[in-house]
């Protein structure tokens, strides 16, 4: 992304993650239930550790450990369960809205 849309692209992708990181924790603190805090808080903190590896290991900080950038990289199995857990985390955000 950096190498096709330069730097405001790169900026632009890890603003996005961090609005999902922050509103993905509003969202677990936010339920009632302790299983479905529980629930949203695990899938954010999966997909933003992911995230946060996947670009330690661009910036040459942490070694290489293979893991595709969520919704981004094309990663097959990954991808399709970190879509499935953006739909669990929606989800768990319309039981807060109507609350």
């Amino acid at each position: 992304i950096g190498e096709e849309l330069g730097l405001v692209g790169a900026m632009m992708v890890l603003l996005l993650f961090l609005i999902f990181t922050f509103r993905g924790i509003q969202i677990g603190l936010s339920i009632e239930d302790r299983f479905g805090a529980y629930l949203g808080l695990g899938i954010t903190l999966m997909i933003s550790l992911q995230a946060m590896i996947n670009m330690g290991v661009v910036l040459g900080l942490l070694p290489t450990k293979g893991l595709p950038l969520p919704l981004i990289s094309y990663g097959g199995t990954s991808l399709i369960i970190n879509l499935v857990g953006v739909g669990i985390l929606l989800h768990l955000s319309k039981r807060m809205e109507s609350k």
